[in-house]
């Protein structure tokens, strides 16, 4: 029997436990528990030391001796260790105990903030840019100050940027246009003049509005009276068709 006993531990069994061993097994483990269980759920707690059949005639008869108290509900029945048994904890382990839990509540509460600050710095971590990206980063940082450079370098040389022949060229394109705005502004507002002249100056804006007319912002009226628009005649502008 010893030997079978050796072999089934040797092959990671637990041994079956009979009678008055299998019975204070039981009680104990539900007294420990302190909370109802079911003839299944004591049997796999057990690991099988004491099997489900012989574990519910154990507790039916641990309830008829009145140290377990049996309760059905539906088709199922569970046992609960009888509380008028047991010990009282005594006043010392009592405190203990809730000394216990308040250090324990502490260090959730250290834990939690601990939890809390390495989260921050998870999310700082996940949104710093990556080696790769940094790399990534400084190669367009370098290709625009090469490039600025290079844009650069003409005025440091004193080179000029456009030649007189592209400067008067500019030029003359500039007054072009200007002198066929002017003119096309003129056209304009003599039109405009005539479609609002009945109207009431709220409703000639409320019209404006309709048609996409836009005046002139004071930005324009500087632009006219300053230095590239100087002697080129036509004076300020009331207004431009949007296009």
């Amino acid at each position: 029997m010893a030997m079978a006993s050796k072999a089934k531990a040797a092959d990671g069994k637990v041994p079956v436990l009979k009678g008055k061993e299998a019975e204070e097994r039981v009680l104990d483990y539900i007294r420990r528990m302190n909370r109802p269980f079911g003839a299944v759920d004591v049997s796999a707690n057990l690991k099988g030391a004491v099997p489900k059949a012989a574990t519910q005639k154990i507790m039916v008869a641990l309830a008829e001796k009145g140290d377990l108290v049996q309760k059905t509900y539906g088709k199922t029945t569970f046992f609960v260790a009888n509380q008028a048994s047991l010990e009282d904890m005594p006043s010392e382990k009592l405190a203990a105990l809730e000394a216990e839990v308040k250090r324990i509540e502490e260090d959730d509460k250290t834990l939690g903030a601990d939890v809390k600050s390495l989260g921050s710095e998870l999310a700082k971590l996940k949104s710093t840019p990556t080696d790769e990206e940094l790399a990534a980063e400084v190669r367009r940082a370098a290709d625009a100050v090469q490039k600025a450079r290079g844009r650069l370098e003409p005025l440091q040389t004193g080179t000029p940027l456009i030649s007189a022949e592209e400067s008067a060229e500019l030029e003359r394109d500039w007054m072009r246009w200007r002198k066929e705005w002017i003119r096309r502004r003129k056209i304009f507002n003599t039109f405009w003049s005539l479609a609002t002249d009945a109207l009431a100056p709220q409703e000639a804006t409320e019209l404006g509005d309709d048609l996409g007319i836009e005046l002139d912002t004071a930005e324009h009226g500087t632009l006219e009276r300053g230095v590239l628009c100087a002697g080129s005649g036509g004076g300020s502008v009331l207004g431009k068709r949007r296009r």
